[in-house]
């Protein structure tokens, strides 16, 4: 089955059509790992894109239960060079594309995905479409020039009902702004009580169900779109402790005072490095995201930044110089991936005993 993906700019590539048929829209991004497909369909952040897989051949080790980073998938759609019809892994239930076709995610493979990423890269993020072969590609390329994207990602993706994973540890608020099972596994393993509330929990809410910190997950789109995230976080900072990830870093600096900008193409695989200012060390780091924090409007905030990307010199980490509060860009739950960054899950039990030790913020 032959199908067409057209970007907005006019450029078109001719494949092969694998997964759900219908027609799609969305923005096309690219991705650098070489492992991990499953947990990046699976991931809530990618909702409303279509992703390109920059490693020639996806699906050689098929579909499995545990992977998950989300029991639903949002992903708009899949593009690789090869996918592969026969996975071989002892613990694969199935194809990607069997997975494609029980989600409705439309894909397109064998075209020039190095091409592909070449254009994004110059162009920078581009609106794209799978459609059928025989469709008109200039009225397609016409049509997304004038469609906007929805900018209520986090909404579709956000619990629409608070809900406990017990444990007898650290009481953690998880505000979900798309949050990946991942998060909360890391939590489960230091044995927290974890309460996940919805993206527009309101900051009173949350003190009302007592909590040891607050941690603020990873999520999709624009963090200017999420107004009442915002102000939740400037009526919380210096009430509890906060852990951003991710989204929930350009969240808090938001709600600090500084400001967030769209890059060109984004930071999404698996393979980013990221340098400690404090320690000077650099940690290989997961990470999926379209916009960053402008470090110039740092300055005038009670913020400091403490990590950044060695690749273009951004935003990756952030401290509050008065409240217990900090944040980073990349994933230190990522999964499979490097682990480098993991022991930030305990720096925020240690900085929510510290706090406990010091006497109570709500008190």
């Amino acid at each position: 089955m032959k199908r067409q993906l057209v970007l907005e700019n006019g450029d078109v590539f001719i494949g092969d059509g694998f997964g759900s048929d219908r027609d799609i829209i969305g923005e096309v991004v690219f991705t650098t790992g070489m492992t991990g497909y499953q947990e990046t369909l699976s991931d809530p952040s990618y909702c409303g894109q279509i992703v390109t897989f920059t490693y020639p051949l996806i699906g050689n080790y098929g579909i499995n239960r545990d992977d998950f980073e989300t029991i639903r998938p949002f992903v708009n759609g899949m593009i690789v060079k090869e996918a592969c019809e026969a996975p071989s892994n002892w613990r694969s239930l199935y194809s990607i594309n069997d997975f494609l076709i029980e989600n409705d995610i439309p894909g397109i493979s064998g075209i020039d995905t190095r091409r592909l990423t070449r254009i994004i890269r110059n162009y920078g993020t581009l609106k794209g479409a799978i459609c059928s072969a025989e469709a008109d590609p200039k009225q397609v390329a016409e049509k997304l020039r004038e469609t906007e994207l929805p900018r209520n990602q986090v909404e579709i993706v956000s619990t629409k009902r608070p809900y406990q994973s017990p444990g007898r540890g650290k009481r953690v608020v998880v505000v979900d702004f798309g949050m990946k099972h991942g998060i909360l596994r890391e939590l489960n393993s230091r044995n927290c009580d974890s309460i996940v509330v919805p993206y527009d929990t309101s900051a009173e809410e949350i003190l009302r169900l007592k909590p040891d910190g607050v941690l603020l997950t990873n999520g999709p789109g624009d963090p200017q779109n999420v107004p009442e995230a915002i102000e939740m976080l400037r009526d919380l900072i210096g009430k509890t402790p906060i852990f951003g990830i991710c989204l929930g870093h350009q969240l808090l600096a938001l709600a600090c005072g500084a400001k967030t900008e769209k890059l060109k193409f984004g930071h999404r695989g698996s393979n980013h490095p990221v340098k400690d200012l404090k320690t000077g060390k650099v940690y290989m780091t997961s990470q999926n995201h379209g916009y960053a924090v402008s470090i110039e409007s740092i300055r005038n905030t009670e913020l400091e930044v403490t990590h950044v990307a060695l690749n273009d010199g951004t935003v990756e980490g952030l401290r509050h110089r008065v409240h217990p509060a900090f944040a980073v860009q990349y994933h230190p739950e990522a999964s499979p991936g490097p682990e480098d960054a993991n022991p930030l899950f305990n720096q925020f039990i240690e900085l929510m005993e510290k706090t406990a030790q010091r006497g109570n913020l709500n008190a």
